[in-house]
């Protein structure tokens, strides 16, 4: 008959049957201590990776900013591209010749643009040193607009204004106007076209 079933000795069974029992507790707590140790030094588990985001929610790419002042083929010019040139026929006048003034415009953008140069945007001004002598303005009469197509980089030269060599301003209209000075002075003419103002052109009056 086995002693497994039928423990052999001095103590009653009972007392066998306990023993074992305890021990395979013990046995099994061992065990699972191992089986914990193990699972602590491998470390967890690689986490599940997380999901891109679709649909709306994907992060979407950064639009280019489009131009806010495009240049269209006929509209108005813009100020920046336009260049305007004071003109004179001759550097030097003699005495009793009377310079004829004028101006060049030109368009400097890539595509044809319109451009105001009535009579009523444009001032002819005669200085010397820091003194005005003349402005086209001072006596202006039936002042007009007058829009022309400014082609790319093709200037365009306005009729001539002549300066009878007098000092002008707005109360000397209907009146005699004193001379300005000659023997050599030298003279700037700057001319404005709307916003766009020329740099000065110098000249001299014998």
């Amino acid at each position: 008959m086995s002693t497994i079933r039928h423990p052999v000795g001095p103590q009653p069974s009972r007392v066998y049957w306990i023993r074992r029992l305890v021990a395979l507790l013990l046995l099994i707590l061992v065990v699972g201590l191992v089986v914990f140790g193990l699972s602590r030094l491998g470390g967890d588990p690689d986490p599940a990776p997380t999901p891109a985001p679709s649909g709306s929610a994907a992060a979407a790419p950064t639009p280019t900013p489009s131009p806010t002042s495009e240049l269209i083929e006929g509209a108005a010019c813009l100020p920046e591209n336009v260049r305007v040139d004071a003109v004179t026929d001759d550097v030097t006048y003699q005495s009793g010749v009377a310079p004829q003034l004028s101006f060049t415009i030109t368009n400097t953008a890539g595509v044809a643009c319109t451009f105001d140069v009535g009579s009523s945007q444009q001032a002819f001004v005669v200085t010397s040193g820091a003194e005005t002598y003349w402005s086209s303005r001072d006596c202006l009469v039936d002042a007009s607009d007058a829009s022309i197509l400014l082609e790319p980089n093709l200037g365009q030269t306005s009729a001539a204004l002549g300066w009878d060599r007098t000092r002008s301003a707005p109360d000397t209209c209907d009146s005699e106007r004193p001379a300005a000075p000659g023997g050599g002075a030298t003279y700037a003419l700057t001319v404005t076209v709307g916003p766009v103002a020329s740099t000065p052109t110098s000249f001299r009056l014998f």
